[in-house]
C-alpha cells in the first residue's frame, strides 16, 4: 500500500551524492531500477533523472517492517529512503557516477507501487518505437532520453543568457494568427466566435518579428514552437521548435558574427565541442557544383566534378544526349573501391533512381591501370584516360556518373555521396562541420503553379547588385539568405529583410500576386512599412534538429518528450481524434459524409 511522505524532504538526488557525502545521513527519493535479493540482504539501484544509486537494506541495521517492506520492491516502484552514505563495500564501479559510495537504508516508505512495465526502462532499448511511444511517459524515464531532454534544456538556458547579454528581448509573438497562403500548409483553427473564418497556427513568427522592428524593439527572440502541415520525415514533425530572433541596422556579416558566437558558447558548454570561428561560407552555387546539395556534409570528400567538356564530342549517347538537351555530366570519384562487386553498383544504380537518375555510368580503374566500364565500349581509349584524368582517378578508384538536367544530376549524385559515405562509415558523429551557405536563388520556378515562387519567402532582399534583375530577369537575381548547416543538415536559415515598400511592392508583383492580392494577404505588414521601416534581418534555428546532431541521434524524435509519428498522429493520446457533434455545431462545421461513413 502506498505510503505518504508524511514530512520527509529529499536532500539529494542520486548522482549528486559523492564521497564528500560519506557518513551523512541522506533522504532520496526514486525509481526502483532493480532489485537483488541476498536473503539478509537487498541490493537496490535507486533512479532518478540524474542517475543511480545502490541502496543496501540489511537485517539490523533497518527495523522488521522496513526490511519487509524492502522486500516487496519491484522494478518502477516509486520509494524514498533515509540512510547513510557510506563506502562502496563490494568495490567501487567505474561505469557509475555514484560508483564509489552506497546508502545503507534505515527507513523506506513505498511511495507509489507499479504493474510491470511493457519494456525495459533501459538505454539503447531495442523494443520497437511505435510500443514505446504509445508508452512514452516510461519511454522517458530512460536514462539516454532524459540525457537528450536535459541537454535541450541546457541549451535553451544558454541560448536565453546569450541572446539577453547581447541585448536581444524575448517577446512572444501570437499562435492564432492569419493564413498567409505561402509556402508549406497552415493547421487551421476554426472560429466560434466568427463562424466560417479561421486562424492558422503560424509556420513562424516571420511578420511578427519585422513588425516588432519597425516598431523600434532593435533586437528580438523568441524560443517558439511553429507548425507546418507537412509530410514527416525523421528530421521533421508537423509542430516543431525555432529559436528564433532579428535584428535592426544590420547586414548579413552582423547576423552571422552573433550566431556564430552563439554556437560557440553553445557548443563549448554543452558538449565541450570547439567550434573553430570563423566558420567557412560557402555561395549556394559552389555547394551545388561541389556537392550536389544546397546543405553538403563536408567531413568526407566524393566532390563532384563537371566532366561535360570532355565528353561532349565522345560516343556515348547517354552523355552526348543529356548535353544536347541543355544538361550536363558529372561524377564523382569513390577512392578505393575500384573492386566494389557488380551487385553492390546495381544496388547504387537502384538508389540513384530514386532520385531520378534513368540510370548510372560506371568506370572502375584496375590496379594495373586499366578499366572496367559500363561504357567504355562507345569510347575510345584517349577519351576514356582524358576522363580518368579529368576525375583525379588513381589505381582502384570507382567513378560513378551522371547525365540528365542539372537538377537531376545534382539530386542524384548529392544523395549518392552521402549514401555511400554512410555505407562505408566515413560520417563520425564526433565532428561537427559547420558550413554557412550563402547567396541562394531568391526565386525558383514552379512548373506546377506555372509562376515564380519565392525560395525562402517573399520578404526576402536580393543581392544589391542582383535587384536591377528583379523584373527584367527574375531566375538570375541571388538573395541576401544565409543557412546554417551541420554535416549535410541545415539546422538555421534567415535572410536580410526588404523595408523598402517599393521593393516589396515589386517583388510581390514577380510572385504573381495583383496589389490587391498582396495587401489582403500581407496587408498589415505593407501598411507598417509606410511608417519608417529600420534595415533589418534574421534568422530561425530548428531546435529540434540542433539537438538531434549534438545528441548523435538519428532522429528528432528522440530529443522531443512528445513527438508525433509519421502519419501526424500521437500514439499516446490518439490524437487527432473525432469531436462531439456539439462541438462541431458551435463551430458552424458540418463534416462531409465520406468522413461520416
Amino acid at each position: 500500500m502506498a505510503e505518504s511522505m508524511r514530512g520527509l524532504h529529499r536532500s539529494h538526488r542520486c548522482t549528486e551524492l559523492g564521497k564528500k557525502d560519506i557518513g551523512t545521513t541522506v533522504t532520496v527519493m526514486g525509481w526502483v531500477q532493480k532489485s537483488r535479493n541476498k536473503g539478509s540482504i537487498l541490493f537496490v539501484d535507486l533512479r532518478d533523472r540524474t542517475g543511480l544509486l545502490q541502496i543496501i537494506f540489511e537485517e539490523g541495521e533497518i527495523d522488521a517492517e522496513g526490511f519487509a517492506k524492502a522486500e516487496k520492491l519491484r522494478s518502477e516502484f516509486v520509494i524514498a529512503v533515509v540512510g547513510t552514505v557510506t563506502a562502496r563495500s563490494g568495490g567501487e564501479n567505474e561505469n557509475l557516477a555514484t560508483g564509489a559510495i552506497e546508502i545503507r537504508a534505515k527507513e523506506v516508505r513505498i511511495l507509489s507501487e507499479a504493474e510491470t512495465p511493457p519494456f525495459p526502462i533501459e538505454e539503447e532499448s531495442k523494443t520497437k518505437e511505435d510500443l514505446r511511444l504509445k508508452y512514452r511517459f516510461l519511454d522517458l524515464r530512460r536514462p539516454d532520453l532524459q540525457k537528450n531532454l536535459i541537454m535541450r534544456s541546457h541549451v535553451a538556458t544558454l541560448t536565453r543568457q546569450f541572446l539577453a547579454e547581447e541585448g536581444f528581448l524575448e517577446i512572444e509573438t501570437p499562435m492564432l494568427t492569419k493564413s498567409t497562403p505561402e509556402g508549406a500548409r497552415d493547421y487551421l483553427v476554426p472560429s466560434r466566435v466568427h463562424p466560417g473564418t479561421f486562424y492558422a497556427l503560424p509556420q513562424s513568427p516571420q511578420i511578427f518579428k519585422q513588425l516588432l522592428m519597425v516598431s523600434g524593439y532593435d533586437r528580438y527572440f523568441q524560443i517558439v514552437k511553429c507548425f507546418r502541415d507537412e509530410d514527416l520525415r525523421a528530421d521533421r514533425q508537423p509542430e516543431f521548435t525555432q529559436i528564433d530572433m532579428e535584428l535592426s541596422f544590420v547586414d548579413i556579416d552582423d547576423v552571422i558574427d552573433v550566431n556564430e558566437r552563439l554556437l560557440q558558447r553553445m557548443f563549448k558548454e554543452t558538449i565541450g565541442v570547439e567550434v573553430q570561428l570563423p566558420i567557412q561560407r560557402m555561395t549556394y552555387a559552389e555547394a551545388m557544383d561541389r556537392y550536389g546539395s544546397d546543405k553538403p556534409d563536408t567531413r568526407f570528400g566524393f566532390e563532384l566534378k563537371n566532366v561535360s567538356e570532355i565528353v561532349k564530342n565522345c560516343g556515348f549517347s547517354v552523355f552526348t544526349g543529356a548535353l544536347e538537351a541543355g544538361g550536363s555530366v558529372r561524377g564523382i570519384n569513390i577512392n578505393g573501391q575500384g573492386s566494389m562487386p557488380r551487385k553492390k553498383i546495381d544496388a547504387l544504380v537502384e538508389f540513384a533512381k530514386g532520385y531520378g537518375a534513368k540510370g548510372l555510368a560506371y568506370l572502375a580503374v584496375n590496379e594495373d591501370g586499366t578499366y572496367k566500364s559500363s561504357f567504355s565500349k562507345f569510347m575510345t581509349e584517349d577519351e576514356l584516360a582524358a576522363l580518368v584524368t579529368a576525375m583525379g582517378a588513381q589505381p582502384n578508384d570507382l567513378l560513378l556518373f551522371a547525365a540528365d538536367k542539372n537538377t537531376t544530376v545534382f539530386a542524384v549524385l548529392g544523395a549518392l555521396r552521402v549514401e555511400i559515405a554512410k555505407q562505408l562509415e566515413l560520417l563520425d558523429a564526433n565532428q561537427y562541420n559547420f558550413l554557412w551557405v550563402t547567396e541562394f536563388p531568391l526565386l525558383e520556378y514552379s512548373e506546377e503553379e506555372d509562376r515564380y515562387v519565392a525560395m525562402h519567402h517573399p520578404f526576402t532582399m536580393p543581392m544589391d547588385e542582383d535587384l536591377q534583375y528583379l523584373e527584367s530577369e527574375p531566375g538570375r537575381v541571388r538573395a541576401k539568405a544565409y543557412d546554417i548547416v551541420l554535416n549535410g543538415t541545415e539546422v538555421g536559415g534567415g535572410s536580410v529583410r526588404i523595408f523598402q515598400s517599393d521593393v516589396q511592392e515589386t517583388m510581390f508583383k514577380v510572385l504573381g500576386f495583383t496589389r490587391e492580392e498582396a495587401y489582403n494577404r500581407f496587408g498589415f505588414l505593407l501598411n507598417a512599412f509606410k511608417y519608417g521601416v529600420p534595415p533589418h534581418a534574421g534568422l530561425a534555428y530548428g531546435l529540434d534538429r540542433l539537438i538531434m546532431l549534438m545528441a548523435k541521434e538519428d532522429s528528432i524524435r528522440d530529443v522531443i518528450a512528445f513527438p508525433k509519428v509519421k502519419d501526424a498522429s500521437c500514439l499516446m493520446t490518439e490524437a487527432p481524434n473525432v469531436v462531439d457533434e456539439k462541438q462541431l455545431n458551435e463551430l458552424f462545421i458540418r463534416l462531409a459524409e465520406s468522413l461520416t461513413k
